[in-house]
């Protein structure tokens, strides 16, 4: 049994901000990460709204950043999967491959994932042509077709960045406009290599062995087709991983999890930050926010804990 004041589960930009704080307040502090620290920023080709880097910064070397910062004063990162939390007492367990860590005080940066369309042929095809993310896998799509899903900031930033390699980029769009910014929709609307189906869903992801068309219907004529393409990306939104912390904390309809404005659940020393917990805008700069707070709330919650 390990025992630790904080415990960070997490390592994108909330908890390894969370991870800063903490160790520049000399926390016994570990940061438990099942991927490589960064989270969704490592899916990320370029960022342009990070503060302070004017001409923008690549979303791994922002990642490398971020963990270098943290690792800098001190934080112990951790390679380990999570699947439990539970409460006895004061004291917090989280339930490890490795055994049980216990913590008084946990901070909840677990991040999310890409939502999935839900359609036929999605899941019997990721990887052979469906994918969830054009940074990773554009390349593989060089002078082919493919089908961008959405309508929001990633959407736009994607489809943008699949023209880099695609011959030309679909984007399906559910409404008559799209959800993103103003910037990244004139640059969607002035890239030749992007055409944009207004009103349209998806039905079913077809072919064998790997993506050859995407059935489609027009919404406003009830229309049915099968448009060819050779690659279908999904950026239809993301959906929390909280799945193992259902009836451990307070979650809203959606799985995210519930905080007050300190970044406090319901449960008493335990905080969530970032993209997990029900919020506004999730965003980089959000994330870190919520890390930095998250971090002082733990700090006030840790000197109570010891009176």
């Amino acid at each position: 049994m390990q025992n630790h004041d904080l415990v960070i589960v997490g390592g994108g930009p909330g908890g390894l901000t969370a991870g800063l704080y903490a160790a520049r307040a000399r926390l016994n502090c570990i940061l438990l990460e099942r991927f490589s620290p960064g989270g969704q920023i490592l899916n990320t080709h370029w960022v342009e709204n990070w503060p302070g880097d004017v001409q923008g910064v690549s979303g791994f070397d922002l990642a490398d950043r971020l963990r270098d910062h943290a690792v800098k004063f001190g934080l112990n990162v951790k390679s380990v999967d999570v699947s439990g939390l539970r409460v006895e007492g004061r004291e917090k367990i989280i339930t490890t491959p490795e055994g049980e860590v216990r913590a008084k005080a946990v901070i909840l940066a677990l991040g999310a994932s890409p939502r999935k369309l839900g359609v036929p042929g999605e899941a019997e095809l990721m990887g052979r042509g469906v994918s969830y993310c054009g940074t990773c896998d554009g390349p593989f799509f060089r002078d082919k077709v493919v089908v961008a899903f959405g309508g929001g900031n990633t959407a736009a930033e994607e489809a943008s960045f699949l023209t880099k390699f695609a011959s030309k980029v679909y984007l399906v769009h559910r409404r008559d406009e799209l959800r993103a910014c103003a910037l990244l929709c004139d640059r969607v609307k002035a890239n030749p290599g992007i055409e944009v189906l207004w009103s349209h869903i998806p039905l079913a992801i077809e072919g064998q062995n790997g993506v050859e068309s995407v059935r489609l219907k027009n919404l406003k004529t009830g229309q049915e087709f099968s448009l060819p393409a050779e690659g279908a990306f999904v950026f239809v939104g993301t959906s929390p991983n909280t799945g193992f912390l259902k009836g451990a904390v307070d979650l809203d309809e959606e799985g995210f999890i519930k905080t007050d404005i300190n970044m406090q659940t319901n449960v008493a020393g335990v905080f969530a930050a970032g993209d997990c917990r029900t919020t506004l805008l999730r965003q980089i700069v959000v994330a870190a926010g919520d890390g930095a707070v998250a971090s002082y709330a733990a700090q006030r919650y840790l000197e109570d804990f010891q009176s």
